[in-house]
């Protein structure tokens, strides 16, 4: 294991209802003039809009609208909301949606007090050293944002899509009630789950030796996804199923169980890059990559990869022959993806072998020097094409 020094400062207000204490808990927060900021038309068909909109006026804050976040949000709304903020004065951010929304939230209270370009700490190494205080009401279990120092944007220009990671954006608080996600259509529901998932398996394929505890949570995260995805997908409206898989998407990117080790997130740099390619849903493109980053990988580290298999698929283990193990492992995570409506081929999601090349080429590297990405095993930027090659 290794040192680690772990902080989260966002509190969680979970459970039927809460939405309506939104309204009085930014007020405790000294919140007087919030951007509601939002995505399309489901959060208002769904009731979550008008409920929230109550409660902000019952507590007396006064509101300035921001909607139109689309996935894989975008840096020039990003502009719009830092623009906003400033002229009305904005002292407090609300997010109400999932992980675009969020991040797109993320990046405005960060915007804010920046005199340069909000850009800069996505793609120019800048660190933001402060933010307007962002709070979220989560209406779909996925990326985790609403508990995480994470945000992701994309840029139209040059079809850049680039992670900031810094404590400055963790929210102050975040709603997360089960019953918003009854109306999510299934594939919405089906990216969530592959999205979440991934969060601990980037988390769980590490090299660092002796680090039991975190290997025994990200499993029982995992199993606990995979149980429930089934429930929900079956009844959209079984509330304890939803709130599992709702607090597991939240507790696999909070960073609880990273802490001690290194974890990969090749496989997020290579989808980032598939999503503003061709703004493919980010749990599908996921779903694609990670089982054929498996495939180019599992001899790299045998007894993990059987370790996977039999603790978090329940494959049978075979003693004498572990990459047969392996090879089944990788291929039960392939069938649950499948199981939930996932894309197995990148021609499924519109990213053909021409684009390989430029895809891999694009991928952010977390070794400039030596051109890697990744940490469990540092790809190449021919490594990365190999991959999209095994998913094609």
């Amino acid at each position: 294991m290794i040192n680690f020094d772990y902080k989260n400062p966002t509190r969680i207000i979970f459970g039927k209802g809460t939405i309506a204490r939104t309204g009085s808990v930014i007020k405790e927060y000294g919140g007087t003039r919030v951007l509601l900021h939002f995505g399309g038309g489901s959060v208002k068909s769904n009731g979550v809009y008008d409920t929230v909109l109550k409660s902000l006026q019952a507590a007396g804050i006064e509101i300035v609208e921001l909607g139109g976040v689309k996935p894989n949000p975008r840096l020039s709304l990003v502009r719009e909301g830092i623009q906003i903020c400033r002229e009305k004065k904005i002292d407090f951010i609300l997010a109400v949606g999932g992980g675009s929304v969020i991040d797109s939230a993320k990046a405005i209270g960060v915007g804010v007090p920046y005199e340069g370009d909000v850009w800069d700490f996505y793609a120019a190494g800048k660190t933001p050293k402060k933010s307007l205080p962002v709070a979220t009401v989560l209406t779909i279990a996925a990326a985790g944002s609403e508990m995480s120092w994470s945000s992701v944007i994309t840029n139209d220009e040059g079809a850049l899509k680039r992670p900031l990671d810094v404590d400055v954006i963790y929210p102050v608080f975040s709603v997360l009630d089960p019953e918003t996600t009854y109306s999510l259509p299934a594939y919405q529901t089906g990216c969530g789950i592959a999205d979440m998932f991934v969060h601990v398996f980037e988390r769980y394929f590490t090299a660092v030796k002796n680090v039991d505890l975190t290997d025994r949570l990200c499993e029982a995260i995992m199993k606990t996804i995979i149980s429930n995805a089934k429930r929900v997908l079956v009844n959209p409206n079984d509330y304890n199923a939803r709130a599992e898989i709702m607090w597991a998407g939240t507790l696999a990117h909070n960073n609880l169980v990273g802490t001690g080790r290194l974890g990969d997130f090749a496989s997020h740099m290579i989808e980032h890059e598939l999503s503003g390619f061709n703004d493919v849903a980010h749990g599908a493109g996921l779903a694609v990559i990670v089982p054929n980053w498996m495939k180019f990988t599992y001899r790299h580290d045998l007894p993990r990869f059987v370790q996977f298999a039999v603790r978090v698929f329940d494959v049978e283990q075979d003693f004498h022959n572990p990459e047969e193990t392996a090879l089944r492992g990788i291929k039960a995570l392939r069938d649950f993806y499948t199981s939930i409506g996932m894309p197995a081929t990148l021609s499924e999601i519109g990213i053909h072998e021409k684009d390989f090349k430029t895809i891999a080429r694009k991928v952010k590297k977390f070794d400039k020097e030596k051109g890697t990405v990744g940490n469990f095993r540092p790809l190449t930027e021919a490594d990365v094409e190999e991959i999209l090659t095994l998913a094609k």
